[in-house]
């Protein structure tokens, strides 16, 4: 298991304007690509498992965050928005990629994990 200490963040909904308006979420998005580039993450195009772990909100207390650590995380943003920033942010065309399963989960801190599943579903 590869683990990336990479807060994951969903792909904003985009506009034309995006190419020169700088909005917060764009920024955000354009930085966390380099991030996802400068720690060399590799993505296999099958037969892996890539589990997001988003950070609990600093305002939870102790006890909540105890008991949520490792739990899955069922609320925004989606897996398919988290997923679709990452191999967008690794591939100029993704379309290689036939074969992953995507999870979420709370964590202290955000990071990706990536594992080889020993064998990928053939169809």
């Amino acid at each position: 298991m590869q683990v990336y200490d990479i807060c994951p963040l969903p792909k904003p909904r985009m506009t034309q304007r995006d190419r020169w308006a700088k909005r917060p979420a764009v920024l955000r998005y354009r930085a966390y690509c380099d991030e996802v580039r400068l720690k060399r993450l590799q993505l296999p195009v099958s037969g892996c498992h890539v589990t997001f772990v988003l950070p609990m909100p600093a305002s939870w207390s102790r006890k909540k965050r105890a008991a949520s650590a490792g739990q899955p995380h069922q609320q925004k943003p989606d897996v398919d928005n988290l997923m679709k920033a990452l191999m967008d942010a690794l591939f100029a065309d993704d379309s290689s990629v036939w074969d992953f399963r995507v999870s979420k989960i709370w964590g202290e801190t955000g990071s990706i994990r990536i594992a080889e599943i020993s064998e990928p579903v053939r169809p």
